[in-house]
């Protein structure tokens, strides 16, 4: 029998890994399966060698610190002396993982690495500790292949998680007449992020934006997208002088009957592309960070997006340029502009078919099982 360990450090990561052992169990439900992950794994039948809820955690305190590194060595001991695994799948969780991967690769043990960091954005460095300590690279985007296979590490296109997960557009009469909202006006809808210090340098430019853009234009009609990990509190505090309205939980049908979207980046504009909904990026935060940024960023492209297809196709407004003039003109434009309108539209559609159709986690368990001789 024929032994996978897995390791996730996300919620994210565990959904993307429950995905990968349910069709690893459909092909052989023979196969053992243990890891660290969270509820989703659970449920695909893995026995959790530890709950991931502390590897969540953000920052860098000692205390964090510490819990890494007690369960990095507790599960490298419980690996290489006791369970002596097949193979090791790694998912995200870069810093982690990627130390994890040293230990693995002294104790002879094969690992593959899916969904690997994204060197090509920034700390390219750490492309040289993937060719050392990991057998195959399993990649999500398809310009990764290259990216490594130049380095010469074996690589898989596995096809983003996203296109096969993500659910057709709501039926826009529909979801405006559960919300409130007139059919008959454009909706421009904000994602400001899911993190407290996003709202903290966004979302008061963002509403004073979405004012200034209804002043102009009284039929355009505005909402705010509530990240479901953050407290009610923690928005309502933004909100004392605005009545737009708020929708929590609902966030890729908000996407996708959008006429256009206000976003503060990250996996959101990618949905928003492959729903083919005009976009901005607009993003700023503690400007240390932003300097850190500019010292290890590989590429001068922030949105996946533009990534994706090599190409400013999303208008970017970064640090500094973040302000009411910038992104009203922006909206203005995809709003009112129709030529630029239908070809935004067109390219998002582009970015689309570059991702491919694949099912990207069957992928990856077919890539393992071959690996496995299974």
């Amino acid at each position: 029998m024929k032994k996978v360990f897995i390791i996730t450090g996300e919620y994210s990561g565990d959904i993307h890994a429950s995905r990968v052992a349910q069709f690893l169990k459909t092909r052989n439900p023979e196969i053992i399966l243990e890891g660290i992950g969270g509820e989703n794994l659970k449920a695909a039948g893995v026995k959790l060698f530890s709950d991931q809820k502390k590897m969540g955690a953000v920052g860098l305190s000692f205390k964090i610190i510490v819990d890494h590194l007690m369960l990095g060595r507790r599960v490298v001991d419980y690996l290489t002396k006791e369970f002596k695994p097949d193979l090791v799948l790694l998912i995200d969780y870069g810093a982690f993982n990627l130390s994890i991967s040293k230990f693995l690769k002294k104790a002879g043990i094969k690992v593959f690495y899916y969904i690997p960091p994204q060197v090509w954005a920034s700390r390219k460095w750490r492309i040289n500790t993937i060719k050392k300590n990991i057998d195959e690279v399993l990649c999500i985007f398809p310009f990764e292949k290259q990216l490594y296979e130049s380095h010469g590490i074996k690589t898989h296109y596995c096809g983003h998680p996203l296109v096969s997960q993500l659910p057709p557009k709501a039926d826009k009469e529909e979801f405006f007449k559960k919300h409130g909202f007139d059919i008959n006006k454009k909706l421009v809808s904000i994602f400001p992020g899911s993190r407290e210090f996003e709202l903290k340098y966004l979302m008061d430019v963002f509403i004073k934006s979405a004012k200034e853009l209804q002043k102009r234009h009284p039929e355009l009609q505005f909402c705010i997208s509530h990240a479901p990990n953050l407290r009610d509190d923690v928005y309502n505090k933004y909100l004392k002088d605005t009545d737009f309205k708020v929708i929590k939980g609902e966030n890729q049908a908000l996407l996708s009957v959008s006429d256009a979207l206000i976003l503060a980046s990250g996996t959101v504009a990618l949905e928003a592309a492959l729903y083919q909904s005009p976009m901005i990026i607009a993003y700023r935060g503690p400007y240390l960070f932003y300097l850190i940024y500019l010292l290890v960023r590989c590429i001068n492209k922030v949105s996946l997006p533009n990534i994706i297809a090599d190409k400013m196709i999303v208008p970017e407004i970064i640090e500094h340029r973040v302000n009411v003039e910038n992104i009203s003109y922006e909206i203005e434009k995809l709003l009112y502009d129709e030529s630029y309108r239908e070809n935004t539209i067109k390219q998002l559609g582009d970015v689309k078919a570059l991702l491919s159709d694949k099912v990207s986690s069957k992928e990856a368990a077919e890539e393992i099982l071959k690996a496995l001789n299974m």
